[in-house]
């Protein structure tokens, strides 16, 4: 078989396994890039406060040393 033909015969079955997949509705997709978007943000001010007390913790002990 070609790779002209092994491509065309890919592409088919790329086609009709698309036509399988249940696609999200607006309202879905919305909704989980609010989840995301907050969580995200969640994320960054744990990590923004565990760096500012990991800093303090630091800075005091190369002040006693």
């Amino acid at each position: 078989m070609s790779l002209v033909a092994r491509t065309a015969e890919f592409l088919k079955e790329v086609r009709l396994e698309a036509t399988k997949v249940s696609w999200p509705s607006k309202k879905e997709i919305q909704a989980s890039t609010f989840v995301v978007i907050v969580m995200t943000l969640i994320m960054a001010a744990i990590i923004f406060v565990l760096d500012q007390i990991l800093n303090l913790g630091l800075r005091q002990l190369f002040r006693a040393g």
